[in-house]
């Protein structure tokens, strides 16, 4: 029975080892752990089976201008399902219990770098029909999304969303 749950401290090694597995190579679990260390409104959650780290889904503020000030919303990033239990609903889940969670933490909205295929099923659009850009040239329109969770406070924002720094290093 696959489990939702924040990460503990004793989840972060499995967490690195699981991003790295699925990534290839080191940068994506660098960035997790950078962020971890320097952002405390940042959200990690993992999914359990039993008592072994099966996923991972990370959340780090992003900001977007506004009128009078910059407007935080998150960014969801990486995610991370171990291969032979992916197509089996974890990811989604992850997802779901993200969208959750930043919704009670007041997250005006959420913004994805992901495959356009995917996403859609949980309500993300193009990010920009809500006038939000992507601080990277190279990304196809279709592929930088955003789901709005407070329509009052994202409709604030327009413009380039700018990641962490931290995000930098995987472009």
């Amino acid at each position: 029975m696959v489990t939702i749950r924040e990460e503990q401290p004793g989840d972060i090694s499995a967490v690195r080892e699981l991003n790295e597995t699925v990534f290839g190579e080191p940068t994506e679990a660098s960035i997790i752990d950078a962020i971890r260390a320097a952002c405390p409104a940042s959200v990690s959650l993992v999914a359990v089976d039993d008592d072994q780290v099966v996923g991972h889904i990370f959340f780090s503020p992003v900001l977007a201008p506004g009128e009078n000030e910059a407007v935080q919303g998150m960014g969801l990033g990486p995610m991370a399902v171990v291969p032979k239990r992916q197509r089996q609903g974890i990811g989604s889940l992850l997802v779901k219990a993200g969208i959750e969670t930043l919704r009670e933490r007041n997250s005006p909205f959420l913004i994805v770098l992901g495959h356009p295929e995917y996403y859609p099923h949980f309500g993300f659009r193009p990010a920009s029909q809500n006038g939000l850009l992507c601080q990277w040239d190279a990304v196809p329109d279709e592929a930088f999304m955003a789901l709005v969770l407070d329509e009052a406070t994202a409709a604030r924002a327009s413009g380039i969303v700018r990641y962490r720094d931290e995000f930098d290093q995987a472009v």
